[in-house]
């Protein structure tokens, strides 16, 4: 199967079409998510939660994030792998560039950042370096605790129009994605309108170009709590493989997100 690049997800969004996306973390699931059809991979500091037990993403290092990374490359074939870069990672731009770098060896093929406007800076030197970058807005968890928690944002329509306006400079910067987390449905469409680069969402609703999912959510793996934007996957199927198909499926159909998974 032809190997998914920058280009698949920017002809997908041309020509209306949705894409899939699906958290990894190591090379036997990332192998099943690819062999369903699965797009995008992102080694998440999600990983934090699923996998190391913590309350928040704060406490994944970079060590932890390469780790993960080498085991996803060596396990998928064709899905495109996009990366987190962990918390304090954009602090400098010289720190954003070698720890960039350093993923960028270990196999990412895209990083991941959360931040705002702010960024573009960081974003510019990265994107002249040959380093593609996905400019995660809306909820970023990595501020949790400023935020005052995991909640919806853009719900004002200051936020609203912040969060469009943010998304339009930092393409300007070099962005090649954005990625949208928990804000209404209004906003997920109105950034995916006001930007040329794909638009990935997860609880952005189903206007975007691709949605994302930790692959535990997909599984019906929790701890007790289910966020709004979530659906077992697994329920019905016969598989761990099928059911990442069966999501595969739904987001590509434009079943899933449905209107009760909207903000």
């Amino acid at each position: 199967m032809k190997r998914v690049t920058l280009n698949t997800l920017r002809d997908c969004k041309a020509r209306g079409e949705a894409f899939s996306c699906l958290t990894a973390y190591d090379a036997t699931l990332a192998r099943c998510a690819d062999s369903a059809g699965i797009d995008v991979l992102l080694v998440g500091d999600s990983l934090g939660m699923v996998l190391q037990g913590h309350a928040s993403t704060l406490p994944v290092t970079l060590e932890d994030i390469r780790y993960h990374t080498k085991c996803v490359a060596r396990g998928k074939q064709r899905s495109l792998l996009m990366v987190d870069l962990p918390f304090m990672s954009n602090a400098d731009t010289g720190q954003l560039l070698r720890d960039a770098g350093e993923l960028m060896r270990a196999g990412a093929e895209l990083i991941k950042i959360e931040g705002e406007a702010w960024m573009a800076d960081g974003i510019r030197e990265l994107s002249r370096r040959g380093v593609p970058v996905c400019a995660h807005l809306g909820l970023t968890p990595q501020s949790v605790h400023q935020l005052g928690g995991f909640k919806v944002q853009g719900k004002a329509a200051d936020d609203a129009e912040r969060i469009v306006q943010d998304a339009r400079l930092l393409v300007e910067a070099g962005a090649s994605v954005i990625l949208l987390e928990c804000v209404p449905r209004v906003v997920g469409r109105a950034v995916r309108e006001a930007v040329d680069a794909p638009v990935i969402g997860i609880g952005a609703g189903p206007d975007v170009d691709g949605q994302i999912l930790v692959m535990h959510d997909t599984l019906g793996l929790s701890s007790g709590y289910v966020p709004r934007f979530v659906q077992n996957f697994l329920k019905g199927q016969e598989s761990i493989e099928a059911a990442f198909g069966a999501y595969d499926e739904a987001v590509k159909s434009r079943r899933f997100p449905a209107e009760e998974h909207c903000f």
